[in-house]
C-alpha cells in the first residue's frame, strides 16, 4: 500500500448528511458513543479507508481472527425529530505522524463533501489524568452561533490553555475552509481506561442536539465489550511507543484523543 484510499463497500443516496467522527483516542469515549448509536440504530458500514500511516501492525481479536488497521464509514437515513441522514465515522486506529493525520483527515473531508456534508460533530475524550466523580462534557466550535448552542446543552466550552489534537480537532479545523462547520464534544475523563461513564456523558448532550433517540442503559454493557476487544491494541500502542522512545507519561493529557 502506497497511498491512502477508500474501498466502497455499497453505494448509497444522502440526504444533507450530518458527519459524526469518533476515532480512537482518550478513554475512547468517543468511539464508545458512535458506536453505540451504529449498534442501536442499526447503521450500515459502506465504505473502509486504509493508510500506509496507520500503524505497522494488525487487530488480534479473542479468537485469534486478525483484523487489519483502518477506519469504516456508516450512514443512517431519516433519523430524529427533524429526520436527518447521518455518517458516522469509527475504526480501530488513527494516523501515526503529523503528516499523516493530514493526509488521512484530507481524505475523510473529500469523502464527505461529496454527499453534501457541511455539518460535523466530533466527539473525544479531555483527559485529566486523575479520577473524576461526575464527568462534565466540554466543547468548541467552529463559529459563535454553535458555541452559544453548546452553552444551551449545558456543555462547558473549552478554555484557549488547551488544542484538540489528532482527528476531532483537524477535521473540524480543515472543514471550516470547505464551508463545513461543527463542534466537537469531549468527555472528562481520567483517560486510562475504557470510560462509560464518560461517554454515556457525551452521548446524553449529543441525542439533545441531534433530536435523536437511543437507549442509553445498554451502554456500560457495551464498554465491558470494548473493553475486551481493546485491550490487545493498547498493549501494541505502548509496546510502539517503546519502540519510537516516547517516554510514559511524557504527552500531554489535557488534550482530546
Amino acid at each position: 500500500m502506497n497511498e491512502t484510499f477508500i474501498k466502497m463497500i455499497k453505494a448509497v443516496d444522502l440526504n444533507d448528511p450530518i458527519f459524526i467522527e469518533a476515532l480512537p483516542g482518550i478513554g475512547h469515549v468517543g468511539k464508545l458513543v458512535a458506536e453505540h448509536i451504529i449498534h442501536e440504530l442499526g447503521a450500515e458500514k459502506f465504505a473502509e479507508l486504509y493508510s500506509p500511516s496507520f500503524p505497522p501492525q494488525v487487530f488480534v481479536d479473542e479468537d485469534g481472527l486478525i483484523e487489519p488497521m483502518k477506519n469504516e464509514f456508516y450512514y443512517l437515513k431519516s433519523q430524529g425529530e427533524n429526520e436527518r441522514d447521518f455518517i458516522f465515522l469509527g475504526g480501530n486506529t488513527q494516523g501515526l505522524s503529523p503528516e499523516g493525520q493530514y493526509e488521512i483527515c484530507g481524505h475523510i473531508l473529500d469523502f464527505v463533501e461529496k454527499y453534501g456534508v457541511k455539518e460535523i460533530y466530533t466527539l473525544g475524550g479531555l483527559g485529566t489524568g486523575q479520577p473524576v466523580e461526575k464527568p462534565k462534557v466540554f466543547g468548541a466550535a467552529t463559529n459563535k452561533e454553535l458555541a452559544q448552542m453548546l452553552k444551551e446543552h449545558e456543555v462547558t466550552l473549552r478554555s484557549a490553555d488547551g488544542g484538540i489534537i489528532g482527528a476531532s480537532g483537524l477535521i473540524l479545523g480543515l472543514g471550516i475552509s470547505r464551508g463545513m462547520n461543527g463542534a466537537c464534544l469531549m468527555g472528562e475523563t481520567p483517560g486510562y481506561f475504557i470510560d462509560a461513564d464518560a461517554s454515556k456523558a457525551v452521548l446524553t448532550v449529543l441525542l439533545e442536539i441531534l433530536k435523536i433517540e437511543v437507549d442509553v442503559a445498554k451502554l456500560e454493557e457495551r464498554a465491558e465489550e470494548t473493553r475486551k476487544m481493546i485491550s490487545k491494541a493498547q498493549q501494541m500502542e505502548r509496546e510502539m511507543a517503546e519502540r519510537m522512545n516516547i517516554a510514559p507519561g511524557e504527552e500531554d493529557l489535557r488534550y482530546i484523543g
